[in-house]
């Protein structure tokens, strides 16, 4: 779906009830815009937790239990330190 939305002179823009309530941001609420090559997505708070636990993931797989500091443990003995 394509909406237009209009941004005022002081960069305010409104979202359509109907895509507000889609959201859950019917009382209000935050949104992320992440600037792209081809134009901006933008995502919930919800959405954007969910994205970048499903990046950790990639990286910590089914390890739960993986943390910053076991991983860069894990590299300094690797490298001998």
């Amino acid at each position: 779906m394509t909406i237009q939305v209009n941004i005022t002179p002081n960069g305010r823009m409104s979202l359509p009830v109907e895509i507000r309530k889609r959201l859950g941001l019917s009382e209000g609420g935050q949104i992320f815009l992440e600037e792209i090559e081809d134009g901006v997505v933008r995502r919930t708070a919800a959405q954007a937790v969910a994205r970048a636990q499903a990046i950790a993931r990639q990286f910590t797989g089914d390890r739960p239990s993986a943390s910053v500091d076991a991983f860069l443990a894990s590299r300094r003995a690797e490298s001998g330190e």
